[in-house]
């Protein structure tokens, strides 16, 4: 059949238009913001990694998979390299470091996009007291506090320019210190009345639900109720109840059951930090925590946890003394040490494992095992990095003394490692499905005010470890597997909105990293190295890390949870 063409001029005009239009739109490729061409794709599903493309345009990503002829205005070619999500750091110490230098190096780094603080203290709810208290507390960092809410807090770090994202749970230690201070009873009523109503707050502005600390004082002295009561409320808003549980050790089991009765009553998902069971006697605990987690989600508990890749954890010497003694905060803490029949009491207490409160210093077996990595006074900075067992015999007392001392001069609880955990552990419960990953540290770099103190290498090294030495070396899970586990599986529990995928549509946080260069440098005679092998980093589509080094951007963002209200967005 014989196709007749259009006889009336303005029809021929369409059609020609028509045609070139059809004409040009073939011709000419597809241009992105940026284009990442023939990378290893590990999209955060955990399937297996493909070859593909990633076209970003502004803060997202675009296109993913076989982009054909596509061009970019940037152009990355990521042969070799894996194309990954931004890792999301379920535990970060960084509010702080960030406040002084916003680049977030030592994560960013290793891909780290996202920062998740809140491991019971938050930078808010704060009231007149606390805000004077958190700046009489600094030390080598000071800043002004000009934030009153949680909100403010990260508004005002979003605002101030930093390179990662960040989030945050409400503190329950905040929450409490905010009402009753630091003594050791129970809220009252109309106390616990208005702790629910700071979690209503935080929870509609965008908190990921509530955390808490439970070995410290004075979150020691929350009962499991109170803490039910709070998370109750973060329910409502479809929050997670996160915690360092009442205790890693002696207690682990009671403790996890503590946490599975809260999530239970309060009908609230749940995860616990850093999981692992401290000191050598309570090593063999681990096939029964993973038991009865399994067993509570297999329930329909949605029951979750994270963790460092290190056998040591890092906190300070008011881990090794009861809390008793450190009740009503540090000042009343350091007069109490000053009182020679006390300090004989803490000293034995100290030397005693202990069945009602969480003992990191008999729990590491040895004085040669706890390391001093952070003091306040500048006086004491040259005992950086000794042992406190070195300490004690350049000082000519004990252990303990030693330990009392230190807090009462330095005016601190005194930045302490201490060598705990099973490495065999640490492989087990890499590979659990449930587990993800936190490093429980700041963000900074070895530089400024940063080297006045030394810190865990975790700091440095937790993730790049994971992919370095955990994947490609002990091959303990596949690639694809612990990508997931930093980036999907977390964004899933938080309940982030497109975060923690390569899928269209989604944030524009990515990692590319060579698998067979990535390794953690950083060590515990010098943990101030940066992890190497992360060659490109992008955070809201801006780049932040171009070939290893830092662009000096600055494009992160405050990332809310799910009850965040319409109004306050």
């Amino acid at each position: 059949m014989r196709m007749t063409l259009p006889t009336h001029p303005h029809l021929r005009l369409f059609y020609f238009l028509l045609a070139c239009a059809l004409l040009w739109g073939c011709a000419s490729p597809v241009t992105y913001d940026v284009l990442i061409r023939n990378g290893q794709i590990a999209d955060g599903s955990g399937s297996p990694a493909y070859i593909g493309s990633v076209g970003i345009n502004a803060d997202t990503i675009a296109a993913i998979g076989d982009l054909g002829d596509a061009r970019g205005l940037t152009e990355i070619d990521a042969t070799g390299l894996v194309v990954a999500p931004g890792f999301i750091n379920m535990l970060s110490w960084a509010p702080i470091s960030l406040l002084e230098n916003g680049k977030s190096q030592s994560d960013i780094r290793q891909g780290v996009t996202l920062e998740v603080f809140g491991e019971g203290m938050s930078m808010g709810p704060l009231n007149p007291k606390m805000k004077e208290q958190m700046q009489q507390d600094q030390g080598d960092i000071t800043f002004p506090v000009e934030w009153t809410t949680l909100r403010e807090f990260l508004d005002y770090l979003e605002h101030k320019g930093i390179s990662p994202n960040v989030a945050s749970f409400v503190g329950a230690t905040t929450l409490r210190v905010h009402q009753v201070g630091y003594e050791d009873r129970p809220p009252t009523e109309q106390e616990l009345d208005s702790m629910q109503l700071l979690v209503q707050q935080a929870m509609e502005d965008g908190a990921l639900g509530v955390g808490s600390s439970l070995i410290y004082a004075p979150a020691f002295y929350s009962s499991t109720e109170e803490l039910i009561a709070l998370c109750k409320v973060a329910a409502r808003y479809n929050g997670m109840y996160i915690s360092h549980m009442r205790s890693e050790g002696e207690k682990l089991l009671e403790s996890l059951d503590e946490l599975l009765e809260i999530a239970n009553q309060a009908g609230i998902r749940a995860e616990v930090y850093h999981l692992k069971q401290g000191g050598q006697s309570n090593w063999g605990k681990l096939d029964a925590v993973i038991a009865k987690i399994d067993s509570a989600r297999a329930a329909g508990l949605e029951i979750t946890a994270d963790m460092y890749n290190y056998t040591a954890g890092a906190t300070g010497l008011d881990a090794s003394m009861p809390p008793w003694v450190q009740e009503g905060g540090y000042e009343q803490w350091a007069k109490r040490l000053q009182d020679p029949q006390i300090r004989a009491r803490v000293a034995r207490e100290m030397k005693t494992r202990a069945a009602d409160w969480e003992n990191l210093y008999e729990a590491a077996g040895s004085a040669e095992n706890l390391l001093l990595v952070g003091f306040k006074n500048d006086s004491l900075k040259y005992l950086t990095g000794k042992t406190l067992a070195e300490v004690a015999r350049m000082r000519g007392q004990s252990p303990e003394e030693t330990a009392m001392d230190l807090v009462v001069q330095d005016g601190s609880r005194v930045g302490t490692v201490y060598f705990l955990m099973s490495e065999d552990n640490v492989k087990r419960q890499i590979a659990l499905p449930w587990m993800s990953f936190g490093s429980d540290a700041g963000s900074q770099a070895p530089e400024g005010v940063f080297l006045k103190s030394s810190t865990h290498p975790r700091a440095y090294g937790n993730f790049a470890r994971l992919l370095g030495k955990y994947v490609r070396d002990e091959q303990v899970i596949p690639l694809e597997e612990a990508i997931h586990k930093l980036t999907t599986l977390p964004a899933t529990n938080l309940r982030i909105d497109k975060r923690g995928a390569l899928k269209t549509g989604y944030y524009a946080d990515l990692a590319l990293f060579d698998p067979d260069e990535i390794r953690d440098n950083a060590t515990f005679e010098d943990p101030q190295q940066f992890a190497t092998g992360m060659v490109h980093v992008f955070v809201n589509g801006a780049q932040v890390l171009d070939r290893g080094e830092h662009t000096g951007a600055l494009p992160g963002r405050a990332v809310y949870g799910p009850g965040l209200k319409e109004g306050n967005k």
